[in-house]
């Protein structure tokens, strides 16, 4: 028996180790990003790959392996395709539920019709963004574009915007990017380069621009053009202050890493992207917990129509927190972040109704920053229209992760192991924790982890790609 699980295991390692360079090389030459169950396995080791087929066993009790799905990439790697995103797991099920009898590859012309040949997207063109501010969400935007070197060609980082630091600047802002105490040290090379004033990443070079005010900028000088700014510092936030931006030459749009004030467009990924026109300068992201929670309120309201609520984050201390008791402007927000759970409050629950209005009025808010550095939790606690219990609640949670359209912003857990740091590091905007969930007849209560940086910058990313009309088509597609 041992000897059986080894033998099983060698073989699928085998499969995932030839993985690598098909999904490598359809990503670099074609654009296609290669993804199982939801899980993008571009750029990712073999342990990645091997987990990210155990994960479909562990939620959908199914047993797919690389010994299975390596065969629809074979067949793909001999296709010209176009610009896609593809789910080579979906397609391995797919297949097997058709029973087709004419053959993989004439099942695989057939569902992915629309991108042979390049027909699903135009090829992508370049867009130049540039990063205003550095900091937590400016740094890990920075490594998710510069991750897509190869392939993601739509979105081109150009440079960042800061204010002159003292001595070794470059150094200490390119080290900042490279290490990381919270999401670990970069999987890529960075260097500087002192004489362009620039930073390296994977080969890109990022102009570093000095400047106290957006409007005194020269884009162009750089030569970047009609470039998305991207807004990381919350300094501004309504549309005259976010309009200096626009005041820059080569500046053409700008996507604000913060909720938006008076009638910028709060964009949720998933959920009201489709209100994002050609004719939008400024556009908002709005917030961490907005992004966490607005997807699993929407599928809820969808399924069982919500009432009304309330809804309590345990949030990770933030930046403009004390490390020690001092000063601060906000109350309670001046005792030592790193010494105490801090009651404070969040406008996530009004927020929401920004991206979905259907919530107007229905929900209420608090929050309590905790010790920690990273990840957060959102507790929503809800008055349904139907009644229902936990296991359908969770079946349904589980179908919206894998099987529905906002399988990239809702992610699912069953693990009765799980803490706040196992989600570092999760794309998802949140992940329902389907062993915590409550459910009463018509009251129920989820529990929804978020990472608060990196899973909002990949939010952030999703709403740069749409405008940029970067966006992958997704295969297979959905029915």
């Amino acid at each position: 028996m041992i000897d059986s699980l080894l033998d099983n295991w060698e073989k699928n390692e085998e499969a995932a180790e030839a993985m690598v360079p098909l999904v490598g090389s359809l990503y670099r030459d074609q654009s296609v990003e290669i993804s199982v169950f939801g899980r993008l396995i571009v750029k990712r080791t073999v342990n990645d790959i091997m987990q990210a087929h155990e994960f479909i066993r562990q939620l959908e009790g199914k047993e797919i392996t690389p010994l299975d799905t390596i065969e629809i990439l074979k067949v793909m790697s001999e296709m010209s395709l176009g610009p896609a995103h593809i789910d080579i797991a979906k397609l391995y099920v797919k297949y097997h539920k058709l029973n087709d009898q004419n053959g993989l590859k004439v099942f695989l012309q057939h569902e992915l019709q629309k991108v042979v040949e390049g027909k699903a997207a135009d090829q992508l063109e370049a867009k130049d963004v540039v990063l205003y501010g550095f900091g937590r969400i400016g740094r890990l935007l920075a490594r998710l574009l510069c991750d897509q070197t190869g392939g993601g060609k739509g979105v081109r980082l150009r440079a960042i915007v800061v204010r002159k630091g003292r001595r070794n600047d470059l150094v200490k802002r390119a080290s900042l990017l490279r290490y990381d105490s919270v999401h670990g040290e970069f999987k890529g090379v960075v260097s500087i380069d002192e004489e362009s004033s620039s930073i390296v990443i994977n080969g890109q070079q990022i102009r570093v621009i000095y400047s106290e005010t957006p409007d005194a900028i020269d884009y162009t000088a750089y030569g970047i053009k009609n470039a998305v700014i991207v807004d990381n510092t919350g300094k501004w936030r309504d549309e005259e202050g976010l309009s200096l931006h626009l005041q820059a030459k080569g500046a053409a749009q700008v996507l604000l890493t913060a909720p938006g004030k008076g009638d910028i467009k709060n964009i949720v990924h998933g959920i009201n992207n489709a209100l994002i026109s050609d004719n939008d300068r400024i556009l908002s992201a709005a917030s961490c917990t907005t992004n966490a929670i607005t997807p699993v309120l929407k599928a809820m309201n969808d399924k069982f129509g919500v009432e009304n609520g309330h809804v309590e984050t345990v949030h990770a201390y933030t930046n403009d927190q004390n490390l020690i008791d001092n000063y601060h402007k906000g109350d309670r927000r001046g005792r030592s972040a790193a010494l105490n759970m801090v009651l404070t409050e969040t406008g996530a629950a009004v927020a929401v109704a920004k991206a979905l209005p259907e919530m107007e009025g229905k929900l209420t808010g608090s929050s309590v920053r905790v010790p920690t550095p990273n990840v957060s939790l959102a507790i929503l606690n809800l008055n349904l229209k139907t009644e229902t219990d936990k296991e359908t609640i969770n079946d349904y949670m589980r179908h919206i992760a894998l099987h529905s359209d906002l399988q990239k912003q809702v992610d699912y857990t069953n693990s009765a192991e799980a803490v706040s740091s196992d989600f570092v590091g999760s794309r998802a905007a949140g992940i329902v924790d389907s062993l915590a969930t409550i459910a009463n007849g018509n009251r129920c209560v989820l529990y929804v982890w978020y990472d608060n940086e990196f899973g909002y910058a990949c939010q952030v990313v999703r709403i740069l790609r749409q405008i940029t009309k970067a966006t992958l088509p997704v295969y297979p597609e959905q029915e």
